[in-house]
């Protein structure tokens, strides 16, 4: 698979970052493989979730293609970009083609980028998993790598405006590689990954520099100011009414 356009898009991320002076700290970054296909399965939290996640396996020099909604595909902007990188578009009305599609990305021995969550999480705790990232690492026969991001929220997230203030930190944190076999249960897998990153995602935040009581980006349940999941998912479930009716 030629790449003419992620490289160049990661030079320039790396460029942004240092602009910034992003505090980014990497951890188990020596989980990502240098060969072979995996599974990446990552929290949701920003906007920015894709180009943060993706930096977590630039020290094993692998390019993550993402599963993305396919509205960033037919963006003039956004989709010159998106289909240079490679990256997997998603219909959730027909979520198919694409499983297909990363399927065949995984046994080529590309590394596929999915958020299990399938949307970003309002409470800033991990909501309920899709199957599909274990059912497809079990199809092509690859590992899960689950890969925590901290801090991407602060930056753009949904209900607060975009902050790209200079010296943030940002975490990510890379776990080992887990096999899920064809014989195994989809919904035992994926309880077990969403068990397993959801301890990553405690640890995670318990070592991130700042953890200022009742501020908006932490986690009620930490102190902060986010809603609760029971809370975050009225919002949701809010926001799915407003876009029906205007579909309407």
């Amino acid at each position: 698979m030629r790449d003419l356009v992620y490289p160049p898009v990661i030079g320039f991320a790396k460029t942004a970052f240092k602009v910034l002076d992003l505090k980014i700290r990497l951890t188990g970054t020596e989980n990502v493989p240098r060969t072979g296909g995996a599974v990446i399965a990552l929290n949701h939290i920003s906007y920015v979730d894709f180009i943060l996640g993706g930096f977590g396996a630039v020290p094993s020099k692998r390019l993550v293609r993402f599963m993305a909604k396919d509205v960033l595909f037919r963006n003039r902007y956004s989709g010159p970009l998106m289909r240079g990188m490679h990256h997997i578009p998603v219909d959730r009305s027909a979520g198919t083609a694409s499983y297909r599609e990363a399927i065949r990305y995984l046994s080529d021995g590309e590394i596929v980028g999915v958020f299990p969550e399938a949307t970003i999480s309002r409470s800033f705790e991990l909501k309920e998993f899709k199957s599909g990232t274990v059912r497809m690492a079990a199809e092509a026969g690859v590992p899960v790598i689950p890969l925590i991001l901290w801090g991407t929220q602060r930056m753009l997230t949904k209900d607060h405006p975009r902050d790209f203030s200079r010296h943030r930190a940002i975490a990510i944190t890379v776990g080992e590689p887990t096999t899920v076999g064809t014989d195994d249960d989809p919904a035992e897998a994926t309880a077990h990954l969403r068990t397993t990153m959801a301890g990553m995602l405690d640890r995670t935040i318990r070592d991130y520099p700042e953890q200022p009581a009742g501020a908006w980006w932490l986690p009620a349940s930490y102190g902060g100011g986010a809603p609760t999941p029971e809370e975050a998912e009225r919002l949701d479930q809010e926001e799915l009414a407003r876009r029906a009716a205007r579909r309407k």
